[in-house]
Parts: C-alpha cells; structure tokens; sequence
C-alpha cells in the first residue's frame, strides 16, 4: 500500500493507495485521462520497463486502487524510461525515451549507446511513437509519415489544438535545443521548427507545459554543462518565437521537476532536484512554485488583496455574495499558511509574481 498526496487550495492531504501498486521506479511518464492516472515504463530494480498502470483519481471514497492494465490488445512498446507523451482523443501517444531492445529489435528508430550493450540487449535511445487507445486498451500499429526527431530522452511534450510539440532531450553526450510538432490527426511529423531571435539553451528534464492555446512554458532543466537551470521561456506556436520571462528568480533551479498549468495561465511547478542527479542525490525538492505567465485577472487581484489585508477588512466580509466569500476565505487559509512556512526547511510554497 502506497499514499497519494493533493494539494487543494491550502496544504497536502494524504490519501491511501490500494490494489496493484506500481514499483518503485525512475523515469516513468504520467498521464490523466479523464480523471483517470497512467502510468507507463520507467526504471526500477529489474531495469527498465514496459508496463502500464492506472487509477481513478475521481473516485469519492479515500481510498484509490491502482490496476496494472494486463488484458490489453496489440503489442506494447518496448521497455525504456524518460520518454514523454502526448494526450489526444482518448489516446495517450509516448514518444522517445532511453531503454533497451533485444537485436532482432533493433532499427531506425533506436539509436544504440556505443558503450552499453551485453549479448543480445543492447540500451540507447528511441524516436519511434506508440500509441495507447485509452476506450479499447489497445496498443495500436503507429505508423507515422514524415522525417521524426533525431532519438532522444528525457524531452518534454506539449499538446496545442492538434499539434503535439517536442522541445530537447538528451542524445548520446548531447542536449539540445530544437523544437519540432506532430500532427496529431495524420500522425505526421513536420520537421524542426526555424525559430528567429534568441532561444533557450540546450537541456534535458525540463517541463514544457501550455499556458494559452497558442502559447507553452518551458522550464528549467539540466544544460549540456551539466548546470542546473532557472529560466523560464515561453514559445508562440504562432509566430514561432521564444521569449525569456526575465523577472523570475535566477536562484531556484529545478530538473527532473513536474509542472501543470492554473486556472489563470499559472503554472504549478512540483518536486525535481536542484542538483544534477548525475553526480549528487542531495538536492530533491518538495516545495510548490507557482509561476505567472499572463496577468491575473481583476478578481483574483481583489481577492488576494482582502485575503493579505484580513485583519483590516474582517469586519466587512459578510458583505460578500457567498460564492465570493468561500473564495476569500480559501485565499485568507492560505496566505495564513503561507506566511508561516515560507521559512520552514522543506515546506516552502513560493508564489513568483
């Protein structure tokens, strides 16, 4: 039995885990489909692996039960970590990753790692797609059309309108920079996308997660130095340009993080490390940043300023309409929480506003 954690408007409540659990494992790629939880492949005590699992999270007891999905249809991928995906029309499509192929295996779409083969298996990285069909529980044939990516792992995806965007990854010694889109529809891939202007450095562990229906956030990340990265860029699909968020803190770098976006375009960074986990394993995080990416709107700007100046305007909130009052009193709960953890060891939540 394992625990799930959610956090609401305030802190962490514990929920309990039952049925088949999925291992303890690295790497692995998450997906919600519906109020429901995929995980597939990852790295654990045996290697790597192929397996997928699932739980409902809308379910209105306390405890959640995971099912290891075994009576599927088609031929799943092979095992790997690090992958990425996308989700579209009831499929969660993977792409990429690092793991390993037996030889018969091996093709275009797996480029092998020079120094790490043992008999018949042989590790590197993949550019093939896979696609899991969530109504049918089947692995479908993915036969794409287009010039893929060069093989990557440990890339970030991004889904606006029929579009599923790549950027980064590691291959071999490299980490790039590159974006590319595939058509979701066709299952076709277009090619590397030009950018003009100044763009990011190359990275890998990095989250790229959309913030508008034509804009996505990139963040952090490891460099191809091996530095632990800060800075946050947003990429117009549009226009295809990048541009730099330059009033976020250059102190609080994040890899290996996971990141979704608020109900006003914030994005909600969770977890990673601060240290290249290649050579230390001290940095993992558990504090919340919460990112701002467009303007708040009026009424969150009103009620963060009642719920910062309570003391001042306590003898006027049953003024408010109900609805709008639960709001402020969310908001007044947290700030209180805020400002008594903010210089707590590992119990920091951090708004960047």
């Amino acid at each position: 039995m394992t625990t799930l954690c959610t956090f609401g408007a305030v802190m962490w409540e514990m929920h309990l885990m039952d049925g088949e659990v999925p291992p303890p494992m690295s790497g692995s790629c998450a997906a919600c489909v519906s109020g429901v939880l995929y995980i597939f492949g990852g790295y654990d005590d045996d290697g790597y692996s192929n397996q997928l699992y699932c739980v409902n999270l809308t379910t209105r007891r306390n405890t959640y039960t995971w099912k290891k999905i075994k009576n599927f249809k088609g031929q799943p991928p092979t095992p790997r970590d690090k992958l990425a995906c996308w989700v579209y029309k009831e499929r969660i499509i993977y792409f990429g990753g690092y793991g390993s192929r037996s030889h018969k295996e091996l093709g275009d779409c797996f480029d092998v790692h020079d120094a790490t083969w043992e008999g018949q298996t042989f590790w590197g990285w993949n550019n093939d797609v896979c696609v899991f069909d969530i109504s049918t529980d089947t692995w479908l044939e993915s036969a794409t059309k287009g010039v893929p990516p060069q093989p990557r792992a440990a890339h970030a995806c991004a889904v606006v309108g029929n579009k599923g965007f790549v950027f980064g990854g590691r291959v071999k010694q490299t980490r790039m920079n590159d974006v590319h889109y595939f058509d979701l529809n066709t299952m076709t891939w277009n090619g590397e996308i030009h950018t003009n202007g100044e763009k990011p450095c190359g990275r890998s562990w990095h989250t790229f997660t959309p913030t508008t229906n034509v804009q996505i956030f990139l963040y952090g990340g490891l460099s191809a130095d091996g530095e632990p990265l800060s800075d946050g860029w947003i990429f117009c699909t549009k226009r295809n340009e990048w541009k730099q968020l330059k009033h976020l803190p250059r102190n609080i770098p994040r890899l290996w993080h996971t990141a979704c976006v608020g109900n006003e375009s914030e994005v909600m960074i969770f977890g990673g490390s601060k240290e290249d986990l290649h050579f230390l394993d001290t940095g993992h995080c558990n504090d919340l940043l919460t990112i701002q990416t467009q303007p708040f709107s009026l009424s969150r700007i009103s009620i963060n300023y009642i719920a910062k100046n309570v003391t001042v305007l306590q003898h006027y909130l049953h003024w408010l309409p109900q609805k709008l009052l639960q709001q402020v009193l969310k908001k007044i709960t947290f700030w209180t929480v805020f400002n008594k953890r903010q210089n707590s060891d590992g119990l920091r939540t951090q708004e960047l506003e």
